[in-house]
């Protein structure tokens, strides 16, 4: 495994104290690569808060995803609702159709038992685990653990427990309601990825994401372990990584997979003494890794000296390397990111936000917002930081923020930057009828799951364009005052007025959204009971849940229980429903669910639907 050291600053400032940031790249070349057999289960939520197009789009990545596998490939389909099932037991791909044909069965039904579907996935894939294979759990939920195992604390470490006996995890979170610090966490854990699927439509690009990565695995289990020497101190670890202190002050970094052909960064602050001009050694590194060399695994070791070398100011001034500062300062953004969100969530808003902007100083001080990616991080930055700032950091935003602290800090840079919610500036606006008003007409635009701007008038290079992230709204249109090109020209900036440009005739693509909008929740009585007709043949259909609530009946003994299994409410209390309608194991969808006076129990109100799932 080569080794590359790469300081933030390749010469030191002779005789004096200071802090810098080191950054090591591990990589595993291939010259003929030879990809592992997958082992791979795959545990898919049927919830309640599945049903319609999450469950439908789900389906489909995963049907995907079985077409991308190969005969050498070894496959396990588990289901959770509160029940687990086994739906195909761990085989070889050799028969993709019946496969699907499974997947396509699937229909959702009540609660989120995770840990129970989960364990089962990791009971599969251990029956076959390999060194020879890549052996993976692949957990996809949208909903919160509310049977079985809920404890996070507990689930985390188990996942941990799970990557030391060889089984990894990789957690999709679908739409805005699962919880991304038990997600994280367990991914974290175990050593394998995190993805936010923002939308529907991002299910198959995130599964395809996933199963790249699997295929390109050249060494797994890659740990450092970094010895400081004489008063050097580790303040930090940027990249994401599990960290232990040893004794004798060694710091252990478990880094997980190493990619085929790519560098895998492990970045780090550290603490120097004053040293006088000359060479010095900062840090002594040792490694192992899991490889596959040969047709079989080998486990390759092996020791490294961190050097540097103090000099004059001159000689540090002349010593720059841009792209390591790129990369340690994508890492930086990363790691802030993750501290702002858990400083927000101990009401320490002030603190959060002035975090944010601090990178954003520090990074412009570096002249890095000249860089497109770096420039856009910006944006992003300040986003985050008024939404803080205003207690504004809601759901799907702080969702966002964690998903792209996750991926910076893994250098994902593909993945970085994600998310396409909407912000109360972009509905601000003023609102221009014609393009005449004056300006450059630009367009939003989806791409990877990042929200980009496209220049549409005439006279313009097709360059990327800085914009502020908190006015981007996906098919708006907006004119700017005018477009300033970066110092090297690779990539404009708006900058003077900007308005919002709807033309006569066209449809504005946020009418009819509304910031902020959401389903309340456990809310007192403001609606009638429920209307209803008399039978249950006598009730509306449809496939699809939309703003309602989705709402099952069970059999509790011997009596029929209606129980909300749409996440954010209480599944064990009881509910008022129409006794007339109910039938077991059966969905409906109704419009409002309210408190009952007693303040535990609930009252379906409103007109009531059968949920119907596609044949």
């Amino acid at each position: 495994m080569q080794i590359t050291q790469q300081p933030a600053q390749a010469v030191l400032l002779e005789n004096t104290a200071d802090t810098t940031s080191l950054l090591l790249s591990f990589r595993e070349d291939v010259p003929n690569p030879q990809r592992r057999p997958l082992n791979v289960a795959l545990v898919m939520d049927r919830s309640g808060s599945m049903a319609g197009v999450p469950l439908r789009y789900a389906q489909q990545a995963a049907a995907n995803f079985v077409d991308r596998l190969s005969p050498e490939d070894r496959l396990s389909i588990v289901v959770y609702d509160d029940q687990v099932d086994t739906l195909l037991d761990a085989q070889l791909v050799t028969d993709k159709d019946a496969i699907k044909r499974i997947i396509s069965g699937i229909r959702a039904g009540g609660l989120t038992n995770l840990s129970g579907g989960w364990l089962r996935g990791c009971e599969l894939v251990a029956k076959h685990r390999s060194d020879e294979q890549v052996n993976r759990v692949l957990l996809l939920t949208d909903g919160q653990a509310n049977a079985g195992i809920t404890q996070a604390k507990v689930l985390i470490s188990t996942a941990s427990k799970k990557a030391e006996e060889g089984i990894s995890t990789t957690t999709l979170g679908f739409g805005e309601h699962f919880e991304e610090d038990l997600l994280i966490g367990m991914a974290r854990a175990a050593g394998g990825n995190f993805y936010f699927i923002q939308s529907p439509d991002d299910a198959a690009e995130v599964f395809a994401a996933e199963l790249d990565s699997l295929k390109a695995v050249a060494a797994q289990n890659l740990t450092v372990t970094l010895k400081p020497l004489g008063a050097v101190q580790v303040l930090d670890v940027l990249s994401l990584a599990r960290t232990e202190t040893q004794a004798g002050g060694e710091l252990l970094v478990r880094l997980g997979d190493v990619y085929e052909n790519e560098d895998k960064l492990l970045g780090l602050q550290l603490n120097l003494p004053a040293l006088p001009p000359g060479p010095h050694q900062l840090l002594q590194l040792s490694y192992r890794a899991d490889v596959i060399r040969n047709g079989a695994v080998e486990v390759v070791s092996g020791d490294y000296v961190v050097q540097v070398t103090a000099g004059p100011i001159e000689a540090v001034a002349a010593a720059t390397d841009s792209r390591v500062t790129l990369d340690l300062a994508v890492l930086r953004i990363g790691r802030d990111k993750e501290r702002a969100v858990d400083l927000a969530d101990t009401g320490q808003h002030a603190e959060a936000e002035a975090l944010l902007r601090q990178v954003i100083t520090d990074l412009k001080a570096a002249g890095l917002h000249e860089h497109f990616e770096i420039a856009e991080e910006i944006d992003q930055l300040a986003h985050y930081a008024e939404r803080i700032a205003k207690r504004h950091l809601d759901n799907a935003s702080r969702k966002e923020l964690r998903d792209q602290a996750f991926q910076g800090r893994q250098a994902r840079q593909a993945l970085a930057g994600r998310g396409v919610s909407v912000d109360a500036a972009a509905y601000a606006l003023p609102v221009v009828t014609d393009a005449a008003a004056g300006g450059v007409e630009l367009v939003c635009f989806r791409e990877g799951g990042k929200l980009r701007m496209k220049v549409i008038s005439e006279g313009y290079a097709d360059l990327n364009v800085q914009f502020p992230r908190d006015l981007r709204a996906e098919g708006a249109h907006y004119l700017v005052e005018t477009l300033e090109p970066s110092q090297d020209g690779s990539f404009y900036r708006a900058k003077g007025s900007i308005t919002r440009l709807v033309r006569a005739g066209e449809n504005d693509p946020l009418a009819g959204r509304q910031f902020g909008a959401g389903r309340s929740r456990s809310v007192s009585v403001t609606t009638s009971v429920a209307r209803t007709p008399k039978t249950l043949a006598d009730l509306q259909e449809t496939d699809a849940v939309g703003n309602g609530i989705l709402v099952q009946v069970v059999k509790d003994k011997s009596k029929l229980r209606a129980r909300v299994v749409s996440d954010g409410f209480e599944p064990d209390w009881n509910m008022r429903f129409p006794r007339d309608i109910r039938q077991e194991n059966t969905l409906y969808v109704v419009d409002h669910v309210n408190t009952a006076p007693d303040g535990k129990s609930y009252i379906a109100s409103g007109d009531i639907k059968r949920f119907v799932q596609p044949a």
